[in-house]
């Protein structure tokens, strides 16, 4: 058992998780938790009129109001010294309550099992965890949003296969990530508010204990279920549970964090091959070094530093698919350190994703804030390629100038086909080819209007008009629905 509330300390995450959700996963939350449900099962056991042998009510006003008194004030030394005498977290936790609260010792954990508190805890932790996310998400795609719309008319190279292909726009391109994004925003959404609560269910799902303690009545046992997740903010409780909640649920929610991953390091992906092209930097700051012996280097290191976390998080999921896959009957130990590591890891690992991804689209550096476009080299290397993508356009201008299409076409190909040869010998550029059709000895392009018809912005289609609509509609809902924390920036050393 950890002796202190310290961040969470994992050199490959810690680092870049913010407090908050460090916070979530450490052990004072987690015990604070605990309380707080223990406390949740006697008020619901009173309520419904719980009643001691001597048919007087068994919880009464004062050992509940002493329980409350009681919620935050843990001993991590002095539990941690019960769990090595007793070899039990849950009951090291009750004896610990009970140093500093003796007089409610025997109303804390009545009829639970260790799984009304360590599932119902980890339910918790996991809805705001996931509630953290999707504020941070959707910071995220507001920023990426306006970075699409600043740049939604720049014609850019588009590539399949990593070859040239025809243009698109700086924005549009920006818009494929932004809905990766949107679609995660809308599962871990779903996960969120559909959530259930453990309840009280007893030692292997079947509320026998709790039947006994409500001397056979159905009803307040039903009722205790409900009133318990009610009282923890939930209105949906598991309708079966064995002594622990399906462990389908945490490979469900480790699945939609891993889609965030995915996306996260797509994007970053691409913005790496971006740098390589000198197309859009990520932040650099004046005095940042990109290498310890290459001093000209800017390194993508925000982007490669995202892609790394992201391939940590895709690891985890198979982990929770085991655990779901080996459950014995009504429950199996041997889930119960696993994830203790690998909840708590994906939650870290995926809010320190997006605060790197918040600081690549909201850090200040020396070029201004955020992802920075180098307009004249994009320009450059889309003016290289668009004399091959141009070849139709001039074709059909010179064929409505009367030219014969079949003769024009003969022309390009030979032209583009020797330009092609001298580009791949080093002696010549893909420019030369308007020069070559203008020149052509058959004068068929003699009439036709090369800056007119080569004008970057014609191939780029619908992208402008793609990126406002893609906003409009499906970004525009999410800073509706998160106004109140948008503006969120990341203004960290990452």
């Amino acid at each position: 058992m950890n002796e202190t509330n310290d961040v969470y300390d994992n050199p490959l995450i810690g680092r870049y998780a913010s407090s908050e959700m460090a916070e979530r996963w450490g052990p004072l939350r987690k015990f604070r938790t605990w309380r707080r449900l223990w406390l949740a099962l006697a008020e619901a056991e009173a309520e419904l009129g719980l009643l001691g042998d001597d048919g007087q009510p068994r919880i009464t006003p004062a050992k509940l109001d002493e329980l409350r008194a009681h919620l935050d004030d843990i001993d991590l030394k002095r539990a941690a010294a019960h769990e090595k005498r007793l070899r039990h977290d849950v009951m090291a936790q009750v004896h610990a309550l009970k140093d500093v609260a003796p007089g409610c010792g025997d109303i804390v954990h009545l009829g639970a099992t260790s799984c009304y508190v360590t599932d119902n805890a980890d339910l918790i932790l996991m809805r705001e965890g996931l509630n953290q996310l999707c504020e941070s998400l959707a910071c995220a795609i507001d920023a990426l949003a306006t970075f699409a719309t600043t740049w939604k008319d720049e014609p850019t190279l588009g590539f399949t296969h990593f070859q040239p292909a025809q243009l698109t726009t700086v924005g549009k391109r920006a818009t494929l990530w932004l809905f990766d994004f949107v679609l995660d925003l809308q599962e871990l959404e779903r996960r969120r508010d559909e959530l259930p609560f453990r309840g009280a269910k007893g030692t292997t799902g079947t509320q026998a204990s709790f039947l006994a303690l409500f001397n056979g009545d159905h009803e307040k046992v039903r009722r205790l279920d409900a009133l318990v997740a009610k009282k923890m903010g939930f209105d949906r409780v598991f309708p079966v549970t064995g002594q622990t909640y399906s462990r389908k649920i945490d490979t469900q929610i480790l699945d939609a964090l891993n889609g965030l991953a995915q996306s996260a390091h797509k994007w970053g992906t691409d913005l790496r091959l971006l740098a390589h092209r000198q197309e859009v930097d990520e932040p650099f700051e004046a005095e940042q070094i990109g290498s310890s012996a290459m001093a000209y280097k800017r390194n993508p290191m925000r982007a490669e530093r995202m892609c790394s976390l992201a391939r940590f998080i895709s690891g985890l999921p198979a982990m929770a698919a085991d655990t779901a896959s080996t459950q014995w009957f009504e429950r199996t130990l041997d889930d119960s350190a696993c994830r203790r590591l690998y909840i708590p890891q994906a939650f870290l690992a995926t809010d320190a994703v997006l605060r790197i991804a918040l600081n690549v689209l909201t850090q200040k550096s020396e070029a201004g804030r955020g992802l920075v476009v180098n307009k004249p080299i994009v320009a450059k290397n889309v003016r290289e390629y668009l004399p091959y993508m141009a070849t139709e356009n001039l074709m059909m201008a010179a064929v409505q100038a009367g030219e014969d299409r079949q003769v024009v076409h003969e022309i390009v190909r030979q032209h583009s086909h020797a330009v092609t040869a001298r580009v791949k010998s080093g002696e010549g550029s893909p420019a030369e080819l308007f020069a070559l059709l203008k020149a052509d000895k058959s004068e068929a392009f003699k009439k036709v209007d090369f800056g007119a018809v080569t004008d970057p912005k014609l191939f780029v289609g619908r992208s402008p008009e793609q990126v406002e609509e893609f906003v409009g509609e499906h970004v525009a809902p999410i800073r509706a629905r998160y106004a109140s924390v948008l503006g969120k920036t990341a203004e960290l050393h990452v």
